[in-house]
């Protein structure tokens, strides 16, 4: 158990000179451990949590939209110090959480925002006030055609699958209406049509949903003044909507989807914002600009974007940290110890510090200053996202949720200095003098044996060697023969495979994820084959078309499979990724399926 403040059991249980490293490495000198709450439950993501003064008390609560199960039981959460204050339901899957000034009445507490699906949802004094609602896309017209003919019973059930899949094929699974995506999730034939009797009656619309918002000072500068909501959705746009009124004040585009915003300026002089897309480029938008005009290109998909007074920090998927300026120019590039979870500033206006703080999937929270390390925070857990600002009546404070879903309250020292100057660097930490044990008889007898037959044990120790080299040779070709490797190394179709098992049985769930691995070519006519034996099993899908797989991006193909054996065993499940007509597969994996928990529990 690694916490900031050990206790003696922890103490007595980690080596004498573990400890003399953490506490060289600044660990339980600048952070207190304010509250800790192992089965606190939630489970949401940066964009999702807010700190705030919702009743002009002088004590900031936590917000936080609670994702619940991914399905049901979202929330919308305000904790008052380690108690929870208030709930509310939320319809549909948040995407994020801010809390604004809308109007100029006394007390001075702010508005909160709740993004989810297609709505803004906007609660004064934690109560609903209004609900905006993005403004609906031009539905495909072969879909339109399509849907209004199975209305009139002019197209079977079969016959509408057809059309639709072949045009999700043609513009995306993102050009397409929710309702049909739905429909083209349905199983079987029976499930189709309960779908299509349900819901051939209801007008179709096509509609976005935001993946991103933050809020623009509209004509002042100061912290409680009237701001701008700034949205971005899943149809390449940014909206700025009007804090009264809630109407679209300006609306810009942008080539990809975006996903990570920084706003500066104001509404009404002038106003920067930074977008970080899915295609993993940065773009600028600038009052009076319509099109995202290209800033830089990442290495990576972004995992977070902060803004600095004249740079931009951004964390990538490949484990690095890039700097930029406004102009798109590179600073400097730090390769980083694990993949980065979330990313938070954490300003500290008694220090004018501004710093980086990174939550690693190695679980530590690492705090930079500029691309310098200056403090290391060890958690429990994973860290799936963080908060730094006033809570409660501390101004310093830093909210961690665990991945487990539990929640860590750290407090900044008053006494706490980042200087880099004060830094430990290596060189301290090898001065440490370890506590090596004295030389047993065993050991003697060992290093005598050793001197005495050095050449006969080297020779022993290289013809191994060589023997695992050569084995390890062979199984490769063999590999590569026979295709039956999860990652393709043809220079042409560069591609992942990764597959799981879902559920207890008699009925699994077959979930493959593939990925395009190339730097820009993307791959197509690929389809999943899933191969088994019939005797046993029995899948309801065993051939499985997969759209143009753009670089980066992993594609999730789902089939059920049934044991219907009734011997009680299991068996393994081949699946093949191919390409056209071809008569070899791109790539193989063998599936070792569990035995049916019906058979084992007869």
């Amino acid at each position: 158990m690694k916490t900031n403040t050990p206790s003696k059991s922890v103490s007595t249980s980690v080596p004498e000179f573990l400890n003399n490293i953490m506490a060289l490495r600044g660990e339980n000198e600048r952070w207190l451990t304010g509250h800790q709450d192992p089965l606190a439950s939630l489970y949401t993501f940066n964009s999702c949590m807010a700190l705030a003064d919702l009743h002009g008390d002088g004590e900031s609560k936590l917000i936080i939209a609670d994702l619940g199960t991914g399905t049901f039981n979202m929330k919308l959460k305000v904790y008052k110090g380690t108690s929870l204050m208030s709930e509310n339901t939320l319809i549909d899957l948040p995407t994020g959480v801010i809390t604004f000034h809308m109007d100029t009445t006394e007390p001075r507490v702010p508005a909160v925002a709740v993004a989810s699906g297609s709505y803004i949802y906007i609660y004064k004094n934690l109560r609903p006030y209004f609900k905006f609602t993005l403004p609906t896309l031009e539905v495909n017209p072969t879909e339109f055609d399509a849907w209004n003919q199975a209305r009139d019973e002019l197209l079977d059930v079969s016959m509408l699958y057809e059309i639709l899949d072949s045009l999700r094929q043609e513009v995306g699974e993102c050009g397409l209406t929710t309702r049909s995506q739905r429909f083209l999730m349905c199983p079987d034939h029976q499930s189709q049509v309960a779908f299509l009797d349900q819901h051939k009656g209801f007008l179709l619309k096509r509609q976005t949903v935001v993946t991103c918002f933050s809020t623009m000072k509209k004509s002042h500068a100061e912290d409680d003044a009237i701001s701008c909501l700034v949205l971005g959705t899943e149809s390449a746009n940014i909206f700025i909507l009007d804090p009264e009124a809630f109407t679209i004040l300006n609306s810009m585009s942008l080539p990809s989807v975006p996903v990570f915003l920084s706003v500066s300026g104001l509404y009404d002089v002038e106003y920067r914002v930074i977008v970080a897309c899915r295609n993993g480029h940065i773009y600028t938008l600038k009052r009076g600009t319509k099109v995202g005009r290209p800033t830089a290109e990442l290495t990576s998909q972004p995992i977070g974007l902060l803004r600095r007074d004249k740079s931009i920090i951004v964390a990538t998927m490949d484990q690095n940290l890039h700097s930029y300026n406004n102009k798109g120019k590179r600073l400097w590039t730090l390769k980083l110890p694990a993949p980065v979870m979330c990313m938070e500033t954490l300003e500290i206006r008694t220090l004018g510090l501004k710093l980086t703080g990174l939550g690693m999937s190695d679980h530590r929270v690492l705090i930079y200053r500029d691309k310098h390390l200056v403090d290391t925070i060890y958690t429990e857990d994973s860290v799936a996202a963080m908060k730094f600002g006033r809570f409660g009546r501390e101004d310093n404070t830093l909210i961690l949720v665990l991945k487990g879903g539990g929640m860590l309250v750290k407090i900044l020292k008053r006494t706490a200095r980042f200087d880099l100057d004060d830094m430990q660097g290596p060189a301290q930490i090898q001065s440490l003098k370890l506590n090596i044990p004295k030389k047993t008889k065993l050991f003697v007898d060992q290093t005598m044996r050793e001197r005495e037959n050095s050449v006969l044990m080297h020779r022993v120790f290289q013809h191994d060697l060589y023997r695992l080299r050569l084995n390890t040779a062979r199984a490769y070709v063999e590999a590569l023969e026979t295709s039956s490797n999860p990652v393709c190394l043809s220079q042409t179709e560069p591609l992942k495979l990764s597959a799981q098992v879902l559920g207890l049985g008699p009925t699994f769930k077959l979930r493959v994820e593939l990925q395009n691995t190339s730097s820009s070519s993307p791959s197509l006519q690929l389809a999943v084959i899933f191969h088994c034996d019939d005797r046993i099993y029995s899948v309801s899908k065993s051939y499985i078309q997969i759209p143009m797989l753009v670089p980066g991006i992993i594609h999730v193909a789902e089939s059920l499979v049934t044991c219907i054996s009734e011997l009680g065993i299991s068996d393994t499940v081949r699946v093949f990724v191919v390409k056209g007509k071809g008569s070899r597969p791109l790539l193989t994996a063998v599936i070792n399926m569990p035995v049916a928990e019906v058979f084992m529990t007869s």
